[in-house]
């Protein structure tokens, strides 16, 4: 297993799913009730921030007003299909201040943006 795999294991998942009560990865913990109130556990518990990986799930948060920053991993590809991250759109405009971009060897670039507020 890759170093980032097995860091990426360790740390703890929250798993926001009206369906499923089970999941089988490691560190796995389910936040079921009101969204915004879990979410806002786990931030206030998490002081080095929380990572997501789901377009549905962001677009709640950002509906909510949970997100306080982006990291954004751009590849250097066209898809032409597929999802979008706000495919349905938002209630407003977000206006962002970019903290850094790195650019990788790969032709990636990794973007950290702050919400402006």
């Amino acid at each position: 297993m890759r170093d980032w795999a097995v860091t990426l294991e360790a740390r703890p998942k929250y798993v926001v799913s009206s369906t499923r009560q089970d999941f089988p990865w490691t560190n796995s913990h389910h936040l079921a009730g009101d969204l915004r109130a879990g979410v806002q556990r786990v931030k206030d518990a998490t002081p080095e921030g929380v990572l997501l990986g789901s377009g549905h799930l962001a677009v709640e948060l950002d509906r909510l007003d949970l997100i306080d920053e982006y990291r954004l991993l751009i590849h250097p590809r066209i898809a032409g299909h597929g999802p979008t991250l706000y495919q349905n759109g938002l209630p407003g405009t977000r206006r962002l201040e970019l903290v850094s971009a790195e650019p990788l060897s790969n032709g990636a670039v990794a973007m950290h943006y702050r919400r402006a507020r």
